[in-house]
């Protein structure tokens, strides 16, 4: 008995779709353009956010320590560092090392005269987490025999406004199409309550529940955000893909030596939030379409 009840729920569903056919349709195309959009800024955020962490891993803490350290101290010293919270990696650089990096860097001329000796042994931290870039700074200054601090203060301080914003355009962008789809499903389904006004009155009178009346049209609006995201992941898809191996293989891009995700990185996440935020959309804007013909 609930397996009839239940198909018939879902037939009934399917049916008032294919019912009304002109407005499923403007529904479907109206969606599909609000999640396209979702999906460009959606695709763009992940990209720069992909980005940010890139840069983030690159940005360490140089730490200094006294000239004259034993390799004992080296040792308690990088172990101190690590038991840090925050701290993600210590790599020990020893004075052999850092001589070649600073060569490296200035130029044979610039180190003329000096030897590895000249160099005191260091360790490059990174991080879990940027915010947590002075915290860390404060607790290892604390530490016997670190004698200098480096890090691009500056540079992670942007980074870490850049994700912040990036996370705040995201997270409105979706508010605003969200309720844009809602009221896109609640005045499509509308119309269908309206044409069936007296059928649901016969249903009414005698005995049919609120809840027996409404599963349909519920069903209609899930079945139609669930299309729309499905039609939008398509597309989003095979434009991304195609723009994404035209920008891969710019030189900009190769100057920049930025890679972009591809949309196979990207497809588990984008597919969840469109399937949840489509069924959601259609059940929410169906529920607000039955108000004005069922008690609630």
């Amino acid at each position: 008995m609930r397996f009839n009840v239940f198909s018939y729920l879902i037939g009934e569903g399917l049916s008032n779709i294919f019912k009304n056919k002109k407005s499923t349709i403007s529904s479907l195309m109206i969606m599909c353009a609000t999640m396209i959009v979702f999906g460009l800024f959606f695709v763009i955020g992940e990209n720069i956010n992909s980005f940010v962490a890139n840069v983030a891993e690159a940005q360490g803490i140089s730490v200094f320590l006294d000239i004259n350290v034993t390799d004992t101290q080296i040792e308690e010293v990088g172990n101190e560092i690590l038991s840090i919270d925050g701290v993600k990696n210590v790599e020990y650089v020893s004075q052999e090392e850092a001589y070649e990096i600073m060569k490296e860097r200035m130029g044979e001329d610039a180190v003329e005269g000096y030897d590895a000796t000249a160099f005191p042994v260091s360790y490059l931290v990174t991080l879990t987490d940027l915010e947590l870039n002075e915290e860390i700074q404060d607790a290892i200054s604390q530490i016997e025999n670190v004698d200098d601090i480096e890090s691009s203060n500056q540079t992670i301080a942007q980074i870490i406004r850049l994700a912040r914003g990036v996370r705040i355009v995201t997270a409105v962008i979706l508010a605003l199409l969200i309720i844009i789809s809602i009221s896109i499903i609640a005045n499509t389904i509308k119309l269908t309550v309206h044409a069936r006004r007296k059928e649901i009155s016969i249903m009414k009178y005698v005995g049919a529940t609120n809840s027996f009346i409404r599963w349909p049209f519920l069903v209609e609006g899930i079945i139609l955000g669930i299309v729309a995201g499905i039609i939008s992941v398509i597309l989003i898809g095979s434009a991304y893909t195609y723009i994404a191996n035209q920008m891969s293989n710019s030189d900009f891009m190769l100057t920049l030596g930025w890679r972009m995700l591809s949309f196979k990185e990207m497809f588990n996440l984008i597919l969840l939030v469109y399937l949840a935020i489509g069924a959601g959309i259609g059940a929410i804007g169906s529920t607000i379409s039955m108000r004005k013909y069922l008690e609630v």
